[in-house]
């Protein structure tokens, strides 16, 4: 007799944000910091401002012409804003490394002593 699975009860696997709600995040905090406003941002950056509040809630994908424009109006570079976006990716999905007791790691690699522990 073969048991079949009861996918409902399973757990869901997690799953990494999306690049443009981590984007929109960090338009949004930097906006924030400097006490601007929607408004005041989106017309530096010659943009709608229902369209930055879409961009900024991760509801639009924005070119890279787009977001280097309100990166600009925001005092940033494309860079500047790509890489605070890919720490907090990092941030979000850390990857768990398993160690063995003999010292060798799932890839292979020694560890040289050292043990990573996952939560």
């Amino acid at each position: 007799m073969r048991m079949q699975e009861n996918r409902s009860t399973r757990p869901a696997p997690a799953q990494e944000p999306l690049w443009r709600h981590v984007v929109g995040e960090v338009l949004r905090r930097r906006r924030r910091e400097q006490g601007r406003t929607l408004q005041d941002v989106a017309d530096v950056a010659g943009i709608s401002m229902p369209y930055l509040s879409e961009v900024e809630r991760g509801r639009k994908e924005a070119s890279s012409e787009m977001l280097a424009a309100v990166a600009g109006a925001l005092g940033l570079g494309l860079v500047d804003v790509l890489g605070l976006a890919q720490g907090e990716l990092a941030q979000a999905v850390r990857p768990v490394r398993l160690v063995s007791t003999t010292g060798v790691t799932a890839s292979g690699h020694g560890s040289r002593g050292t043990v990573c522990l996952a939560a």
